[in-house]
């Protein structure tokens, strides 16, 4: 069993509810350090994951984990019918709102408050479902991803985008000095929620990336798709059908 990390070790609330309380603090400046600490690259994987999504032509779009929608507009760039985004963070999805107003998306996208393992929604309601770096945040992982098959319909995909390791000789290094060291303190000094950015690395450590992930999709009879590496491995895009 692995450990459950948790953003603020002082406290008592269980994780879901750290996650929220932590994101709810850096929403603000959330985007800012997302797209710097990424050197921007994390626009281009969400827009190879949606490609992805294009030849199934998908009317109705759920993002899980959305947090300031950044996928849900992306994915609205393939003419769906709706996209719905869900987060645990009224912050999160309040700088979301702004972003989708000022895009003109409002008739397309929702952005509403909702846990990933209580979907608000009934089953099979959704021709794809989209994750980006949300999915190691899920208090019980298996819980979510049960609940993410249960409002896909049948045959259709999810994409999932998360965080990984990199594995070869000088990245796999570079990587860990960068994400353990440099990346909480310039973290902590622009969001000033210190505990934000080192559980990040945390968290990616905790997480069973890889075959690992791939095998927990498959015991909750996901059908498995190519899963790509990102950047020497950085991240990872996983994909499926129900």
């Amino acid at each position: 069993m692995r450990e459950k990390v948790v953003p603020y070790k002082e406290k008592q609330s269980g994780k879901k509810e750290q996650v929220a309380e932590m994101f709810d603090n850096i929403s603000k400046r959330y985007d800012f350090l997302n797209h710097f600490l990424s050197l921007g690259i994390d626009k281009r994987w969400r827009k190879k994951a949606v490609k992805l999504l294009a030849e199934d032509h998908p009317e109705r779009i759920l993002d899980v984990a959305t947090g300031t929608g950044d996928f849900a507009l992306e994915s609205a760039k393939l003419g769906p019918q709706s996209v719905k985004g869900i987060d645990i963070s009224e912050g999160m999805l309040a700088i979301g709102r702004q972003k989708v107003l000022k895009r003109q998306k409002e008739a397309q996208i929702e952005l509403i408050y909702g846990d990933s393992e209580e979907i608000p929604f009934a089953d099979e309601s959704f021709d794809a479902v989209t994750v980006a770096f949300g999915v190691r945040n899920f208090e019980n992982l298996e819980k979510g991803l049960s609940e993410i098959q249960r409002v896909m319909r049948k045959g259709s995909k999810v994409v999932i985008i998360e965080f990984s390791k990199p594995k070869s000789f000088p990245f796999k290094q570079l990587y860990n000095f960068y994400f353990n060291r440099v990346l909480p303190v310039i973290g902590k000094m622009v969001s000033k929620d210190e505990a934000a950015y080192t559980y990040l690395p945390e968290s990616v450590n905790a997480f069973p990336e890889g075959k690992d992930f791939e095998q927990i999709l498959e015991k909750l009879n996901f059908k498995l798709l190519p899963t790509h590496p990102l950047f020497f491995g950085i991240a990872s895009i996983y994909q499926a059908r129900k």
